[in-house]
């Protein structure tokens, strides 16, 4: 309780422009964030680079940051898109065309519509972790959003690290299908942030 306390304060703080805040959330999230980026991007000089745009971009919009909302869930979908332009790019560098990629990884869109986009993403994720059983929310936010490895929330909660693998491989698989029931106009825009779920 008292770490969501903490971190609602340095959003909070940071908002208001407070350096020190803003450098406490990169030193909790950076980590994670860098893994999630990892996992689409496989060079790390690159991916560190797509990291650094992510806290710049953190700092940029602090005043849009909804305090209600967590921030590492909001760290997670930027970086993913983030990555995805960055693999549009190199995409673009060379072929042409690959028919199974999704038409909007080649699209080009204006601000407005990949912030409606962000917007839409964030609500789609949080709407589906919160349906989640409490115990799968809890490991599902532990290791996604904190980055925590599975041994550390088994630790924490009491489980062993097989039940907290378990847990997160039916967390996902629960996202998936909530996904495509709930919004399957926009399931298969909405199921490429559940791309990086399943890769932990």
């Amino acid at each position: 309780m008292n770490k969501t306390v903490t971190e609602i304060e340095e959003i909070v703080a940071m908002s208001r422009g407070d350096v020190k805040a803003f450098n406490a959330l990169y030193a909790r999230y950076h980590k994670p964030v860098h893994a999630n980026i990892l996992k689409l991007i496989d060079n790390r000089e690159l991916a560190t680079e797509v990291l650094q745009d992510v806290f710049l971009s953190l700092w940029q919009n602090r005043f849009k940051i909804q305090v209600d909302r967590p921030v590492g869930g909001w760290l997670f979908v930027v970086s993913y898109n983030k990555s995805l332009n960055v693999l549009r790019s190199k995409l673009k560098e060379s072929v042409a065309y690959i028919a199974n990629y999704p038409e909007e990884i080649y699209a080009e869109e204006d601000s407005s519509i990949q912030e409606e986009i962000f917007n839409k993403q964030m609500e789609i994720l949080e709407e589906a972790v919160a349906v989640l059983p409490k115990r799968k929310r809890e490991v599902f936010k532990l290791c996604r959003y904190e980055g925590r490895t599975k041994e550390d929330v088994a630790d924490l909660l009491g489980l062993s690290p097989q039940s907290v693998a378990d847990y997160l491989k039916q967390s996902n698989k629960a996202i998936r299908e909530y996904v495509a029931k709930q919004y399957p106009a926009y399931a298969e825009r909405s199921l490429l942030i559940v791309f990086l779920l399943a890769n932990l």
